[in-house]
């Protein structure tokens, strides 16, 4: 069992940087694949980037390659999701979650989920 809290969201406006944290409970975080969604208003959950358990492989959502980053901390039981030149696009409730069989990039893949962190971008 994974409980997962994300914080970091809030207001800022375009062109801005946000660091997004999701920290997991539990002795087994690095044995799972972490990854990060999203979910604008009216919209379904989107996938938005993965890690892999070690952390040496990575896959973005084609909208996010160049600006956002994932990383894990596994000694912190943490997982990052840093977004730069932001857009008001990127509103949304950012979730994180947790693998425990594989990477992937769809929400299907995933056991656990965090509660979600607004992420609010103004023009």
């Amino acid at each position: 069992q994974v409980q997962l809290v994300e914080s970091g969201g809030g207001l800022v406006q375009a062109g801005d940087s946000l660091r997004l944290s999701c920290a997991a409970s539990g002795r087994t975080f690095s044995s799972y694949a972490m990854g990060w969604f999203r979910q604008a208003s009216g919209t379904e959950r989107m996938f938005v980037a993965v890690i892999s358990w070690g952390g040496e492989t990575t896959t973005y959502a084609d909208s996010e390659k160049g600006r956002f980053t994932i990383s894990r901390d596994n000694a912190k039981n943490t997982v990052y999701l840093q977004m730069n030149r932001l857009k008001p696009e990127d509103t949304a409730v950012y979730y994180c979650a947790a693998s425990p069989l594989g990477y992937y990039t769809t929400q299907t893949g995933y056991d656990y989920w965090g509660q979600g962190t607004q992420v609010t971008v103004s023009s």
